[in-house]
């Protein structure tokens, strides 16, 4: 067993405390060393969108459920069948809204009462030929849709989109880190940190209308536009 004198145990703790005084140093001589920037880069990428929505309603009026329902119902297959027609497969149409709400007599000094039933009825349908909005509108409204709630467009496959942004951000990013480091006098590193946030374009105009229309002709004037993704990229840079 060895044992330590007074001067030995010294010199011992001496040297540890150096020891953790030099790796203190040296974590503190790196932190200083390690001189960053960060910048926020922009981009954006647009294309011609490749699918629509559109939504087609009914509404039927009866002095019962039964018979309003049976009336909604009916009307209902029919522009089911037209979208056969035009090519639009089942699985693309979906109902979105149903609902059934009692109509009253409010101008009858008498108490109120219930005058009829109104069935309203909603279907998606998702076309994936732009061309063919125009043939589909006019195919629902002479099957009997009388309310067209609203058209959406859109890209069936953003992946190509984003990725255009993404390089547009990424480009952008480094161009202002160099004009930064530039003018601080200091030469750009490497890439310490990045992260990324996204955005759509701006929502498409909805067209809403209600009207009674036979034999429409099929719908001018309909403009898809452009869809676009918007990327932002936060980037540090080291400095030296």
């Amino acid at each position: 067993m060895v044992s330590l004198t007074s001067a030995g145990r010294l010199a011992a703790l001496a040297a540890i405390a150096f020891g953790v005084i030099a790796c203190t140093d040296r974590q503190s001589n790196a932190a200083e060393e390690t001189r960053s920037l960060t910048v926020t880069g922009h981009g954006d990428a647009s294309g011609v969108p490749d699918r629509a929505e559109v939504s087609a309603g009914v509404q039927t009026v009866a002095e019962t459920v039964i018979e309003a329902s049976g009336e909604n119902q009916a009307v209902i297959q029919k522009i089911m069948d037209a979208l056969e027609d035009q090519g639009i497969p089942t699985e693309e149409m979906q109902t979105s809204n149903y609902s059934i709400s009692a109509q009253y007599n409010y101008q009858d000094p008498q108490p109120q009462r219930i005058t009829g039933y109104q069935v309203s009825n909603i279907v998606n349908v998702n076309i994936d030929d732009i061309a063919k909005v125009g043939d589909v509108l006019a195919a629902v409204t002479n099957a009997g849709a009388n309310s067209i709630h609203g058209i959406q467009f859109g890209v069936k496959d953003t992946a190509a989109l984003e990725q255009q942004a993404r390089e547009a951000a990424m480009s952008d990013a480094r161009a202002r880190a160099e004009s930064l480091a530039e003018l601080a006098g200091v030469q750009l590193g490497e890439v310490l940190t990045l992260s990324t946030s996204y955005s759509g374009g701006p929502p498409r105009p909805m067209m809403a209308r209600s009207f009674e229309m036979a034999d429409a002709a099929p719908v001018p004037g309909i403009s898809p536009g452009q869809q676009s993704v918007s990327v932002q990229i936060h980037a540090t840079f080291a400095i030296h």
